[in-house]
């Protein structure tokens, strides 16, 4: 199979995993906190990860294993929990469009943390798709209830540390398999985890209640779909495109955020469709490769 269009094809997987996530986080926390939703996630994700852990932790050099856990702890711990705090007052939808910074932090963070020089394409590339996320968060009629800039805050610390995180990876993992990173990261953030669920009281609460399972189960289909499974895909996808094409997939979460909208009965128009096409094309361009221009032959 090609390997660009096996690139787009994960991109297109990380899309919609990833767009449903802000869905399933409404859902949890219908009945639950913001910190058992978020450490039922990383909780549910570590456990189905763990087999894959003992058969292949020996196998990642000890000097690796504390970068390892500190990956899943900014990568995905600490992010969770931000997402969800803020998701208490913030629409879903605009969560998933703030999402969109990710791959500007890549490009800053790793210029600054891991001296990691970015192609000008890929600059005019995010530029334009962080327009069209810019638009598209506009277009909303109800962006003005969801204006909770210290919660939005809170998303923007999210995609710093998911920048930096994808660097990372990029540079101090390079040589350990995305499956091997990803579970051993995510099981060993699962303690923390359970330890959040056990002093939030979530053991306490009437479990056997429907809308609680409900909460419980959209918190762990969010676990092993959105963070175990889109983990490792990720991981994968940074090591064959490089981080900042990865990242750009969170240019290609509202689409599906869209999509759950229209599902749900919610208004898509014209300002949307050239808002989503403007955010097409900035991630078309910025993985576009450009030829160096030739010197005419004065000879």
């Amino acid at each position: 199979m090609n390997k660009k269009f096996l690139d787009w094809l994960i991109f297109t997987l990380l899309s919609l995993i990833w767009g449903s996530s802000f869905i399933l986080m409404k859902v949890g926390l219908q009945q639950l906190s913001a910190y058992q939703v978020a450490a039922l996630r990383i909780f549910s994700a570590g456990l189905v990860l763990l087999p894959i852990t003992f058969k292949y932790i020996r196998s990642v050099p000890s000097d690796k294993l504390f970068l390892i856990f500190l990956s899943g702890s900014i990568g995905n711990l600490i992010p969770a929990f931000l997402f969800c705090i803020a998701e208490e007052k913030i629409d879903s939808g605009l969560a998933g469009t703030l999402n969109s910074l990710t791959p500007i932090f890549v490009v800053v963070t790793g210029y600054i943390f891991f001296n990691i020089q970015t192609s000008i394409n890929k600059i005019i590339g995010i530029f334009i798709a962080f327009i069209g996320s810019f638009l598209l968060l506009f277009s909303t009629s109800n962006l003005q209830q969801s204006m909770h800039f210290s919660l939005i805050l809170l998303i923007v610390l999210a995609t710093i540390l998911y920048g930096f995180n994808v660097n990372m990876v990029s540079k101090k993992l390079n040589g350990i398999l995305s499956l091997h990173i990803a579970a051993i990261a995510l099981s060993l953030n699962a303690i923390p985890a359970l330890l959040v669920l056990i002093f939030t009281g979530y053991f306490h609460l009437p479990l056997s209640n429907n809308n609680v399972l409900v909460a419980t189960g959209a918190s762990v289909v969010l676990g092993v779909l959105g963070t175990a499974l889109a983990t490792v895909i990720f991981y994968m996808l940074v090591k064959r495109a490089g981080g900042v094409f990865a990242t750009m997939v969170t240019y290609g979460i509202p689409f599906i955020a869209i999509g759950w909208g229209f599902i749900y009965g919610e208004a898509f128009g014209w300002q949307q469709a050239i808002c989503l096409l403007i955010i097409l094309i900035g991630v078309y361009y910025s993985n576009k490769k450009i030829k160096p221009a030739k010197l005419p032959n004065t000879l």
